[in-house]
């Protein structure tokens, strides 16, 4: 997302990333800080706190004992590797915290699409159509409701506006028919959702055995898998995916 604005990526453990981070502010350039734990380099604390000192047309910023320019394209990222991590209340109220850990049932969503795709290719792609198609029946019939107030604020007399009332007859033909597609959509959803199922356990067994294997980097650092190797991993045979599961049921006995 920022790699055209020439991000900088640095860790607080770099000896030298106060001296990046005050030219990045200097030029506009974004930062991400990786590997941040719970406590704060307390260096940061000014660029957290927003005191940025505004006279005439210059923007100012102290950075340790430095006061440098401040560019306004200037933005300022942190990650962190830690799975829940707690944050002080005055660094949770001066940042917008994302989380992006990946849950259970969202791997299984994953992975389900994965194995069906594989298993099934038609079933996949028709589910993917049917959200598509569903998205963009529910933002035309957006773009009516807004289209039919809209007539009905601009027209001063409704009954006697030809051109007003045939917006909103054809507002009304177009969002029955949208009505109906959504009604038959709804209804292949269901009949395509019911023959997903048969490979959810598939998916939840596979997910359950990523965040096994995940976990196992709090036994040693060397162990470190990734989610793509895993996902590259499933792409594999209907009998192999039913060995894995065999293998898998017999490890949990």
């Amino acid at each position: 997302m920022e790699k055209e604005k020439q991000v900088k990526v640095m860790k607080f453990t770099d000896g030298n990333y106060l001296k990046i981070l005050e030219a990045s502010i200097r030029m506009g350039n974004p930062v991400i800080v990786e590997n941040v734990y719970e406590e704060m380099d307390p260096a940061i604390e000014p660029l957290l706190q927003k005191q940025i000192v505004i006279k005439g047309n210059s923007w100012t910023i102290k950075i340790g004992d430095a006061i440098i320019e401040y560019d306004k394209a200037f933005k300022f990222y942190l990650t962190s590797k830690l799975t829940n991590p707690h944050y002080l209340p005055e660094v949770s109220t001066k940042v917008t915290l994302l989380n992006m850990m990946i849950t259970f049932e969202g791997l299984s969503d994953q992975l389900l699409g994965i194995v069906v795709e594989k298993e099934n290719p038609d079933l996949q792609t028709k589910k993917e159509q049917l959200v598509i198609e569903g998205a963009k029946n529910k933002n035309k019939l957006q773009e009516i409701e807004d289209q039919i107030l809209a007539t009905l604020q601009n027209s001063e007399d409704i009954l006697g506006d030809a051109a007003g009332i045939q917006i909103l007859e054809n507002a009304k033909v177009v969002s029955d028919d949208i009505g109906k597609k959504q009604i038959i959509a709804e209804k292949t959803e269901i009949e395509i959702d019911e023959a997903r199922t048969g490979y959810k356990p598939v998916a939840s067994r596979t997910s359950g055995l990523y965040f096994c294997i995940a976990s196992l980097a709090g036994v040693d650092p060397m162990y470190q898998y990734s989610l793509s190797s895993l996902k590259v991993s499933s792409q594999v045979p209907s009998q192999t995916l039913k060995r894995a599961t065999i293998l898998m049921r017999d490890w949990d006995t």
